[in-house]
């Protein structure tokens, strides 16, 4: 029986998957469905410009449970005592688009993607969501060809070191929530968020700031609203821990220091 996901597929890739090929058969230590590979390659630009061929959606859906699944499997093991909430923190750490896109620039996923002329003319090879995508149908594929256990094995070769960095991260596994959790310690409010953008669709920059009242406790850029926002409230995070512990120093020794 034909695999409904290999069907359609261009013989030849936009560029040769030969060195992809042998990465995934070194990790994974068995053969991948090279057809299916060329299918988890193919970005829906591509497939749109080339009269509608099938590409890698389907892929990236199953590919991203297979990720979530292995992920939290390993963090609920490693982490026994950590409770519900913390381990969700954990995970959105390790399982975002922006990790997964620095996964995929380490064995240079993106330069074996195929892409339509719009994608490959503004950057596409290297924009955050195309890598997190495919690296996601990538997994897809790695678990239809060679089964759970070895797309575990690609999973644990390349997201180990992440996760075992988000245990280490504290505040930083979420600088939004950390902020939240911080000025309501303090009783400084909500904090809002003020984002502008500027550039073009393909290169736009987000520029975000933190305030609580009348000031400005956090500044951060991104090429996302979300990443400039967190880069924000990581600042206003440091800014009210250093006030807190200005203020904490001061009561300690009597000054009558008002703080914050």
């Amino acid at each position: 029986m034909s695999n409904p996901d290999t069907q359609g597929v261009p013989a030849v890739p936009q560029r040769p998957v030969d060195a992809l090929i042998a990465h995934l058969t070194e990790v994974v230590g068995q053969d991948i469905d090279e057809p299916l590979l060329l299918r988890a390659l193919t970005h829906r630009s591509y497939a749109y410009e080339n009269g509608g061929l099938p590409n890698n959606e389907r892929l990236e859906f199953l590919g991203d449970s297979v990720l979530g699944l292995v992920v939290t499997d390993a963090l609920y093991r490693g982490h026994p005592d950590l409770p519900e909430g913390q381990l969700a923190k954990l995970r959105a750490a390790v399982v975002n688009m922006r990790a997964l896109a620095d996964v995929a620039r380490t064995f240079d996923l993106g330069e074996y993607v195929m892409l339509g002329k719009g994608e490959e003319a503004t950057g596409g090879r290297d924009k955050a969501s195309i890598l997190a995508d495919t690296l996601e149908a990538l997994i897809g594929t790695v678990f239809l060809s060679a089964g759970i256990e070895r797309a575990s094995d690609f999973v644990h070769h390349h997201f180990d070191a992440i996760i075992e960095e988000a245990a280490t991260l504290g505040a930083g596994l979420d600088w939004k929530t950390s902020l939240q959790e911080m000025a309501a310690s303090v009783s400084l409010g909500s904090p809002d968020y003020r984002v502008d953008e500027q550039g073009p669709d393909h290169e736009k920059e987000f520029h975000a700031r933190v305030v609580f009242g009348d000031e400005v406790l956090g500044e951060g850029r991104g090429r996302s609203k979300k990443e400039a926002e967190q880069k924000a409230a990581k600042q206003a995070w440091h800014a009210i821990e250093v006030r807190r512990a200005v203020t904490t120093g001061a009561t300690s020794s009597s000054t009558g220091s008002p703080g914050l």
